[in-house]
């Protein structure tokens, strides 16, 4: 799940004891002190060989990403390792000082250092020497090791994909490691793509196209209301956003290497969004198909179903790709979409995170995953109920259709007062020795663990983030742009 760093700023300084810092001249400087100091001390205390993870405590004891973690091991998911480069970048694109951009380097070449054989990236990089033998990392040409699945979920492989790229533009393609590692990401990920347009959720190999023929969406004439323990990777996966972030990293591809064919593979998999919209009487999305085309099973709690949740990122997606190419298909599908969910709306203003297939019942999970129209015993660990977000969707839309412009959309830059507010809380809450620490726990350590106050990537890459944007705006002059 992706959380605004923002919101993650926000909560951070909340537990702080403010310092007053003085707006004006003295703030640019102190924000300059405060950025390097504080990229000073995450990289030489916190890295682990140029890679990061999610949490740590604030003795740097104990550490994790998605699970507990050693020393020696990193987190390619975000917000790990691209999530603290990508604020290494954005501090040298701010300020133009070297140190930064070695910073963004040094962890880029972390990345490289966990790249797989199959292309991509696993959810974690391990540099212990007795563990790396177990992964099939390019760097060590480790064929015969069974770890070789390059993951597409929660925008691991494609956040570590962006990063390298945006770091290889920004040493003028002429690092031969970090170019070589992109060139060859791109490749494999085109090769993993299916003949109608979509990716795997993971894949170590490209598939056979003989075994995927490009099918229209359709309902299975019967379904099974019991989990089926299935390998689900291979299938076409909205999921998570696994097909909307492959569209971003291949337009950016495009952008960044001046090459159609990055830009080509992003429409394509738009073609594929197109045929899978579901037929009336539900011309929504689902989680993810099996190679007929049909919504199918994939994890126990996850059904086959039109989908109240990952359709919104599919949505946004079609009108990504109509701002970047200008063909007006990708916004077709769009109106009947909206009036199917806001016709979906359950009692209490939400949306359900499943949908049966053709009478359109809300479906839920009891604690035990029975699958069931009863939300009274849901487990806790997914969201089974989704906000209204359709209204917002429709306004993008809505907007785009009137105005017919690639702009539309953008984000109004913060305004002055609101970053020189953010700078200096973000200064203050900044300790002497150049942490953000703030009140929190280890997540997978156990209900037993008595950490209570940690450090947290989320964190440091947004204030990492608010100090670069208001030294972006304090000096336009000697700032460069590797978004």
């Amino acid at each position: 799940m992706k959380v605004s760093l923002w919101s993650i700023l926000v909560f951070s300084i909340c537990f702080q004891v403010p310092v007053f810092v003085q707006a004006g001249e003295d703030l640019t400087e102190s924000a300059k002190a405060a950025l390097r100091k504080a990229v000073a001390y995450f990289r030489e205390n916190v890295s682990a060989e140029g890679g990061y993870l999610w949490r740590y405590s604030e003795d740097l004891a104990k550490r994790e990403g998605e699970g507990k973690a050693s020393p020696t091991t990193v987190w390619v998911q975000p917000p790990g390792t691209p999530s603290v480069g990508g604020a290494y970048l954005e501090a040298f694109g701010a300020t133009g000082d070297p140190y930064y951009l070695e910073a963004a380097k040094e962890t880029a070449m972390a990345l490289i250092r966990g790249q797989l054989l199959s292309g991509g990236w696993d959810y974690r990089i391990e540099f212990d020497p007795e563990d790396r033998k177990e992964c099939a990392y390019r760097a060590d040409g480790n064929e015969g090791a069974k770890r070789n699945t390059t993951t597409l979920d929660d925008d691991t492989t494609q956040a570590a994909l962006r990063y390298s790229m945006r770091v290889d533009r920004a040493l003028d393609f002429k690092d031969e490691a970090i170019h070589g590692a992109v060139e060859y990401a791109l490749e494999n990920l085109l090769e993993a793509q299916y003949p109608n347009g979509a990716w795997p959720q993971r894949f170590s190999k490209p598939p056979d196209p003989s075994l995927y023929p490009i099918k229209k969406a359709s309902y299975p004439e019967s379904w099974s209301r019991e989990y089926e323990e299935i390998d689900y990777k291979g299938y076409y996966t909205f999921n998570d956003n696994t097909i909307s972030d492959m569209v971003e990293t291949m337009l950016e591809a495009g952008e960044v290497y001046g090459d159609s064919k990055y830009t080509e593979s992003a429409k394509k998999a738009g073609e594929f969004i197109l045929l899978a919209q579901m037929p009336d009487p539900q011309p929504g999305w689902a989680q993810q198909y099996d190679t007929e085309m049909r919504p199918a099973w994939a994890r126990k709690f996850e059904p086959p179903a039109i989908s109240g949740g990952e359709s919104r990122g599919v949505l946004q997606t079609l009108m990504v790709l109509y701002e970047a190419t200008g063909d007006g298909k990708f916004l077709e599908p769009i109106p009947r979409a909206l009036e199917y969910y806001r016709n979906s709306r359950l009692p209490e203003g939400g949306l359900a995170r499943f949908y049966e297939l053709e009478t359109n019942k809300p479906l839920f999970f009891t604690k035990e995953y029975v699958l069931t129209y009863d939300d009274s015993d849901m487990p806790t660990h997914y969201g089974f109920k989704q906000g209204f977000w359709v209204d917002g969707v429709e306004a993008r839309y809505k907007a785009l259709r009137k105005e017919r412009t690639k702009t539309v959309e953008e984000k109004p830059s913060k305004p002055r007062a609101d970053l020189e507010k953010l700078a200096m809380e973000a200064i203050s809450a900044l300790d002497d020795r150049g942490r953000w620490v703030e009140e929190g726990s280890l997540k997978y350590h156990g209900e037993e663990d008595t950490t209570r106050r940690i450090l947290s990537s989320a964190t440091f890459a947004a204030n990492v983030k608010v100090l670069s944007e208001y030294l972006l705006g304090s000096d336009p002059k000697e700032s460069q742009n590797f978004e």
